[in-house]
């Protein structure tokens, strides 16, 4: 068990960052390099905080980690110097934990029972330690196929998503193929994350254990143009898409044509490819997109306004200013806003923010100013108040306040992404983006082409790398399933975006024969049924976020229902007594631990979900009860 003292006679310490002028100097990450044993000390000492809690959020899939990331195991592990056991039980669930623990904003630590009166287990911290551990001491060896199945399976694109994917089905004996546009493998976390957040050799090291394990790694191919569809289909039995969200916003103001206004997408790797030792220095030794030298303004508060701000100070600019519309934040997580467990509004700092740099909020750039050469020299702001639509959510930014001009001659727009690129490969696959710029699929994690499958940031947009990865595993089971008729993979997740599909996905079960809970995921609703002879009643919910809901919208069915579609209901439930007796156990388990549970239960009962899907599909449009 935990040390039940541990959170009370130990108080949190952060891991050390290297002095500002010192990392500011160099692109290295910007922690302190400690010596291997008291670094392990230290991390042990954190981890006796963590309480294994009776119902651990921090790896919920609705509030903490959507991985389910054994967090009070590794943790108790690592409390007890058992680093080599704490390895494995973090691999059980994250291909990638040295990617997660430095890039992830850490919704698990949000979530940490602790934090609701003090400050949460510095899970993140023990993540890194744990991994970078594991790779020193040699744990972390490849894991190749016992056999082959002789499938071959495509995997387009090479960030997080694809690349777990590629290793789930590379595990599982398939012939994989990852294929990468770019020059170097990697997606987002080689060209866009910058080296002092996660320095590169990270990736280079798991692909070097993923081509061990027999994943074939292609770059330079743009799929759909290069490879054309036919030559896809004719040569792999099923095709991942892990493209990612790359479409990035603009900002079609007055004036957006000036040279010295870039996408945030446009700059970054720039300063990767210098680090990685590419030729692409100019005269001055400087790439052709630079902060050097210049005045600096970063359009968008988030995580990737953030990587630019730190880039900017190595880079030496002359100043750097980043722009958010949004009111700043409070320091303290406001209970009536974002209470516990859920993400808190609170105001984030990252190491480059205290590197320097002036943060403004409540502006928006109403335009941007150039000389008589067309290159940018100023832009002007104005004090502005963000409302959003109740129905939509879509927001509406009022300028309130007499606009000011502020001098810049290097503008980054860090605003987000719409989405999937439009690209040949899709038009080749017969697929189109939904209403969100991503690629809707069924609940098989299958797309409209059949053994085509989609996951990560192509599917759910711009999200977070835990996210992705949990994405990719999933889908991975997905294939496996499609492929060899069974899987013993894991799958933490399940689609949240059934946009355009007419399926109705099983989410809980609760409950004895007689009265029981049914929620599902339907297009844009969360449908809970409540069945007890002779009544039903169907309460329809609209989500407000992965699986999450803002408001009761109405009922479907109330007293008089069918008898027939009510003695189905029961009849159903004492099948599901008689065929699956771990039912009951393993669906409360998943009620408090997450998701893996839940999605244990749908593989072993996968025939009943079917049947009841198609019975409730059928009563909401009027046919008869049973199974068609």
């Amino acid at each position: 068990m935990a040390d039940p003292q541990g959170f009370l006679q130990v108080t949190k310490v952060e891991a050390h960052k290297r002095p500002v002028d010192e990392r500011v100097g160099d692109w290295r990450e910007v922690y302190e390099a400690q010596d291997a044993h008291a670094r392990a000390a230290e991390v042990s000492q954190q981890a006796r905080r963590c309480m294994d809690c009776g119902i651990p959020f921090c790896h919920s899939g609705t509030a903490g980690c959507p991985l389910g990331n054994l967090i009070p195991e590794w943790n108790d592990l690592v409390r007890r110097g058992r680093w080599d056991a704490a390895s494995e039980r973090l691999h059980a669930t994250n291909n990638f934990p040295e990617f997660t623990g430095r890039l992830c904003p850490a919704p698990c630590e949000a979530s940490c029972v602790l934090g609701i009166n003090q400050d949460p287990v510095t899970i993140k911290q023990v993540e890194v330690e744990l991994i970078d551990n594991a790779w020193e001491q040699g744990w972390v060896k490849p894991l190749p196929p016992q056999e082959k199945t002789g499938k071959t399976v495509a995997v387009v694109g090479s960030g997080p998503a694809g690349l777990a994917a590629a290793q789930q089905l590379t595990r599982a004996g398939h012939d994989v193929t990852v294929f990468e546009r770019a020059d170097r493998i990697g997606g987002l976390l080689r060209y866009g994350i910058p080296e002092f957040k996660m320095e590169k050799r990270h990736i280079d090291r798991r692909l070097e254990q993923m081509a061990a394990e027999g994943t074939e790694f292609r770059t330079g191919v743009n799929v759909g143009v290069d490879l054309t569809v036919e030559q896809l289909r004719e040569d792999f039995d099923a095709v991942v898409l892990a493209g990612g969200a790359t479409a990035w916003r603009d900002l079609p103001i007055p004036g957006r044509e000036l040279d010295g206004i870039h996408q945030a997408m446009e700059f970054l790797p720039w300063a990767n490819r210098v680090q990685l030792g590419d030729d692409v220095l100019g005269p001055d030794g400087e790439p052709p997109i630079t902060a050097k030298g210049k005045k600096v303004v970063i359009i968008g508060g988030g995580d990737t306004g953030a990587d630019c701000l730190g880039t900017a100070h190595r880079q030496g600019a002359a100043s750097v200013t980043q722009l958010d519309y949004n009111p700043e934040p409070p320091e303290l997580r406001d209970e009536s806003v974002s209470p516990w467990p859920t993400w808190p509004l609170v105001l984030r700092t990252s190491p480059a923010h205290a590197e320097g740099g002036h943060r403004r909020y409540e502006v928006a750039v109403q335009r941007f100013l150039g000389d008589e050469d067309g290159n940018l020299r100023a832009m002007e702001i104005a004090e502005v108040q963000v409302t959003r639509d109740p129905g939509t959510g879509r927001r509406t930014i009022t300028p309130v306040g007499e606009s000011l001009q502020i001098p810049c001659d290097l503008a980054l727009l860090a605003i987000g992404f719409d989405g999937v690129e439009h690209m040949p490969l899709l038009g080749g696959l017969g697929l189109e983006l939904n209403r969100r710029g991503a690629l809707a699929c069924g609940s098989d994690w299958q797309t409209d082409a059949p053994g085509v499958f989609v996951c990560g940031d192509a599917h759910r947009g711009a999200s977070l790398v835990v996210w992705a990865i949990a994405e990719g595993r999933s889908a991975a089971h997905a294939v496996d399933v499609f492929l060899m008729g069974e899987s013993d993979l894991p799958a933490p997740v399940r689609p949240s975006a059934l946009q355009g599909k007419s399926k109705i996905e099983l989410y809980d079960v609760a409950g004895d024969v007689a009265q029981s809970q049914y929620h599902f995921l339907w297009p844009n609703v969360t449908i809970n049924i409540n069945p007890g002879f002779p009544n039903l009643s169907i309460d329809v919910w609209t989500p407000d976020g992965p699986n999450a809901t803002k408001g009761f919208s109405e009922q479907f069915f109330g007293p008089g229902v069918s008898e027939d579609f009510a003695r189905s209901l029961v009849a159903f439930n004492k099948r599901v007594a008689r065929e699956d007796d771990t039912l009951t156990d393993s669906v409360q388990r998943g009620l408090l631990g997450g998701l893996p549970d839940r999605g244990r239960f749908l593989t072993n009962s996968e025939h009943l979900v079917v049947h009841f899907q198609k019975m409730v599909v059928n009563a909401i449009f009027g046919q008869s009860a049973e199974a068609p």
